[in-house]
């Protein structure tokens, strides 16, 4: 699983003429699902994505989480994660999880957000979308379960 996370300002999600979820301060997920993942992998992600200190604590040290600032997040499925591009020109897509694994994987990492009391919006899974972002910061953070041990996955963040 790998996730682009991005400190946002203000964030939203539309498709065709129609805006399907917004957002104020908090973080912007653009997440990708690959063909071997796991809930267990989700939830690893999720509970990283919930303690990552990345806002200031307003001495100018990036030491707040989305949660400790009262943030909101919307996450964004993005099966081009995972486009290999190694050999050609062309994305090469198979190492993303068919649609009903990602979908399912997808629901089940934004259930777990919101299991932990924070507001959550969502893209539509599977729509051509545009994602309007205003950064914050900058800050963009990746997260990858490519290459954690599976031992780790069940420790905490």
């Amino acid at each position: 699983m790998r996730a682009v996370v991005h400190r946002v300002r203000s964030a939203s999600a539309h498709v065709a003429d129609e805006t399907i979820a917004t957002i104020g301060p908090g973080l912007a997920v653009l997440l990708g699902i690959a063909v071997d993942d796991r809930p267990e992998d989700g939830e690893r992600v999720a509970a990283k994505l919930l303690a990552l200190r990345i806002f200031d604590d307003g001495r100018g040290r990036l030491d707040r989480s989305v949660k400790d600032v009262g943030g909101s997040v919307l996450v964004i499925p993005q099966f081009t994660l995972y486009g290999d591009v190694r050999h050609g020109r062309r994305p090469d897509f198979t190492a993303a999880a068919p649609p009903e694994l990602g979908l399912r994987l997808f629901d089940a990492f934004c259930g777990v957000l919101r299991g932990a009391d924070v507001v959550v919006a969502s893209g539509r899974f599977g729509a051509d979308m545009r994602i309007v972002l205003e950064a914050d910061g900058p800050v963009t953070i990746l997260l990858s379960t490519d290459g954690w041990a599976q031992a780790d996955l069940g420790r905490k963040a």
